[in-house]
């Protein structure tokens, strides 16, 4: 395996990670049936999102009832990201 297929690996699973983050977001704001399939896949992000955008909570709390977690994730995903290709490269 060669290092830029490594690279494109890498690039691809911080997207879809960062996809996930937002998709989560995005699901926050509908109201949904607890019983709904929105509810299911709010669960899901949840499980999957939800230790790393905690991680920032804890030292970020909601500042006037909006959470900024999800962008500090963001950014640090993108961070790691650049970090992890600069080595490989």
């Amino acid at each position: 395996m060669t290092p830029y297929t490594l690279v494109s690996i890498i690039q691809s699973l911080f997207q879809f990670y960062n996809f996930l983050i937002l998709a989560y977001c995005l699901l926050t704001w509908i109201p949904m049936n607890p019983n709904g399939l929105l509810a299911d896949i709010g669960a899901v992000l949840e499980s999957l999102v939800g230790p790393f955008l905690n991680f920032f909570r804890r030292f970020m709390p909601a500042m006037g009832g909006i959470d900024f977690s999800p962008v500090i994730a963001v950014l640090a995903l993108t961070l790691i990201e650049r970090l992890l290709i600069g080595i490989l490269l």
